[in-house]
């Protein structure tokens, strides 16, 4: 069993809803290669709030849509991988370490709630099957947000 297939696998059994989910879920992201900043934002109106993560403390608790990659992917209702964040003229450094960074949305139907927001220390961390595994997670998520 692949690592992804073991996170889908302990998330998708887990009897925790909400928060604690998120922060189960996160942990068990922070175990994979790579994958070295591990966070949830909920969607407040116009504002991305931090919820459940691991990883270093970040300043970034509150980011309007439309500002650094995460707000990108909310103004553009679109996921974003991004290769080399050193590339981005908009991108908010969290750290000095991160070199790539992919955010995937969690959506119940039509209805952003949040996003998975992963950062990388190598440049080209994050590939397709990485973008396909988080929606797979984020609508497990979804489906137990509140």
């Amino acid at each position: 069993m692949s690592s992804f297939e073991s996170v889908l696998s302990a998330v998708g059994e887990s009897k925790l809803t909400g928060f604690e989910l998120r922060s189960f879920a996160m942990a068990g992201l922070s175990e994979l290669d790579g994958y070295n900043w591990c966070g949830i934002y909920r969607l407040d109106g116009d504002t991305l709030v931090l919820d459940a993560y691991v990883g270093a403390h970040t300043d970034h608790t509150h980011i309007p849509v439309g500002r650094g990659v995460c707000g990108t992917a909310v103004a553009e209702n679109k996921n974003q991988v991004i290769p080399d964040v050193c590339e981005l003229t908009n991108y908010l450094s969290c750290s000095l370490e991160t070199r790539s960074e992919i955010v995937v949305l969690i959506r119940r139907g039509n209805h952003i709630l949040g996003q998975i927001d992963i950062d990388g220390h190598s440049v080209g961390t994050f590939r397709s099957n990485d973008e396909e595994f988080l929606e797979s997670l984020g609508k497990m998520l979804a489906q137990n947000w509140d």
